[in-house]
């Protein structure tokens, strides 16, 4: 068995969303995107190639996955196989540390872990720009998980060109990610099937494109220049233009729930107060809420309240892929 090697990988939050592909196979978007990577939520995969094996061998949280459920995986460690020229199956150990299926975006640091961890122990020494090319293989969020920080993902229009950059890494702005978790259940429609019903029958499609190139211009210097109030109305009318695509498609579905409402309009309230806080939404019910650091006390206390103290996650900016060897 060759040597063992470990990465972390973090979780991130799309502030300007990518929401449709325009190659499913090659996981290529249809347009950019800009996230902010989390300290709270991350993933930690050990991968070892073995020769003694008669097929890749995979546990996630303890628990060994079926060959059906583990395709996924399996498919991405061919890319490995096929880059690095081994033929040997591999031993994957992951624990992820974020609530799965939940809009947490689990897949970005579960791919970008293994991306990292199989690619070294595959024995490829890959400089992140690959890694993160490697990563969107196995999820187009993953892409982003490789850099710390605010990161952007160029959409690119083949395999080379679509990769994500770091914007700034070491973000030293005092902010903060307030994450309610109103429903860890899984999703009824997954973000895959969800994108793709969006892009195929939603009639104001073409209009996003132009929304999210006209966001990104807007969020990108406001993040250099620490503007909070542009950074906050950007991700919040992004997100709730995105879940206007789920709405419009046909047949029509949404990711929120009750819970998701009245959380908006707890924020809305806050903001009417002088506590000022905005809110983004991945593919899921749960609120992630953009908000200063000084203000993160007075939002936890009004949303334990309404949706109990368990149901709040505080995450700050969080760093790249670690190798933990």
């Amino acid at each position: 068995m060759n040597a063992a090697v470990t990465a972390r990988a973090h979780t991130n939050i799309a502030l300007v969303k990518y929401w449709g592909k325009a190659n499913t196979d090659l996981i290529i978007p249809q347009t950019s995107s800009l996230s902010l990577t989390l300290d709270q939520f991350y993933t930690e995969t050990t991968v070892a190639f073995d020769e003694g094996l008669t097929s890749d061998h995979v546990s996630v949280n303890h628990q060994v996955l079926t060959a059906q459920q583990a395709s996924k995986v399996h498919n991405f460690l061919n890319l490995v196989r096929q880059q690095s020229s081994r033929t040997s199956f591999a031993r994957v150990t992951s624990v992820n540390h974020v609530p799965t299926a939940a809009g947490l975006a689990s897949s970005a640091s579960a791919f970008a872990a293994l991306a990292g961890a199989a690619s070294r122990a595959a024995g490829l020494s890959l400089d992140r720009t690959a890694l993160s090319r490697l990563a969107r293989r196995g999820s187009g969020s993953a892409t982003r998980s490789i850099f710390g920080g605010f990161v952007e993902w160029h959409a690119g229009h083949d395999d080379l060109s679509s990769y994500a950059v770091p914007l700034i890494e070491k973000v030293d702005w005092p902010i903060a990610v307030v994450a309610l978790i109103l429903d860890s259940h899984h999703k009824k429609v997954s973000s895959r099937q969800g994108m793709q019903n969006s892009v195929n029958t939603s009639p104001y499609y073409p209009a996003w494109k132009q929304i999210v190139a006209d966001d990104l211009a807007a969020i990108k210097p406001a993040i250099l220049a620490q503007d909070f109030t542009t950074v906050g109305e950007t991700l919040e009318s992004n997100a709730m233009r995105m879940h206007a695509l789920t709405l419009s498609a046909w047949p029509p579905y949404s990711y929120f729930n009750g819970d998701t409402l009245t959380a908006m309009q707890t924020v809305k309230l806050l903001r009417h107060e002088g506590i000022e806080c905005y809110y983004t939404l991945d593919a899921g019910p749960n609120l992630k809420i953009f908000c200063k650091a000084t203000n993160v006390a007075t939002i936890q206390t009004r949303l334990a309240q309404q949706f109990g103290a368990d149901n709040i996650i505080v995450a700050q900016p969080g760093p790249g892929i670690q190798f933990l060897d």
